[in-house]
């Protein structure tokens, strides 16, 4: 997934970060804010109703912050037993809807408006899944760049990955690892970006329109 072209003459790019199950990272948070940064927060039911305090600090910055579907439990959206890094798959396709739709609800109780897009969480689904996603009114939040896999690269890797992203990128990172150094290379490699002057758009403010698809990350059969 990428940003179809823009009209600015500098580059663009969206940043966002997932809330999976985990804490709440105020260091990448309070830095974003610091440098004026937008971001979307793709957040789970579980991770809302767990830190009360994230959500705080979210809805006092929601001029920067927009926060769209994680999932009520994290459950990768894939058919059959299966798992995805270590996490059991959904099964079958009631059990998807249900994971889809109450993520959507724990979203519209915490903003008041419903949301549009849906990422899986571990970002795999299986082709099924994307159909039925879709079919139940969600655009579906992939990415091109992967900035710290899971939370689990040290920050100078991080830092170079996200310097790197080039024009009409799809930046994802986590916001739920506090105790890791992920979350430092975010905020080094934003803050490299900004100096390179590339501008910052909010997914979440976007439509089917203003994005392309090339072959799905994580797709998964």
């Amino acid at each position: 997934m990428w940003l179809k072209a823009r009209s600015s003459t500098s580059a663009t790019v969206a940043l966002t970060l997932d809330a999976c199950p985990g804490g709440f990272d105020a260091r990448l948070a309070t830095a974003l804010v610091e440098m004026a940064v937008p971001a979307t927060i793709f957040a789970t039911g579980a991770w809302i109703r767990r830190h009360p305090e994230g959500v705080a600090f979210l809805r006092a910055h929601r001029d920067l912050f927009g926060i769209e579907n994680h999932g009520d439990q994290h459950i990768p959206p894939v058919l059959g037993d299966r798992r995805v890094f270590g996490i059991q798959g959904a099964g079958d396709l009631p059990t998807i809807k249900r994971e889809v739709l109450d993520g959507a609800a724990d979203v519209e109780r915490l903003t008041g408006a419903p949301p549009r897009w849906y990422r899986a969480a571990t970002g795999f689904y299986s082709p099924p899944a994307l159909e039925a996603i879709e079919g139940w009114g969600f655009m579906i939040a992939g990415y091109c760049l992967n900035a710290d896999a899971g939370a689990s690269l040290p920050a100078q890797t991080v830092a170079r990955r996200i310097a790197a992203a080039k024009d009409r990128d799809v930046i994802v990172a986590h916001v739920n690892q506090p105790t890791r150094s992920s979350g430092l290379g975010v905020i080094e490699g934003v803050r490299a970006l900004r100096e390179r002057g590339v501008q910052f758009v909010r997914l979440d403010r976007l439509g089917r329109s203003d994005v392309s698809y090339g072959l799905m990350p994580g797709s998964s059969s």
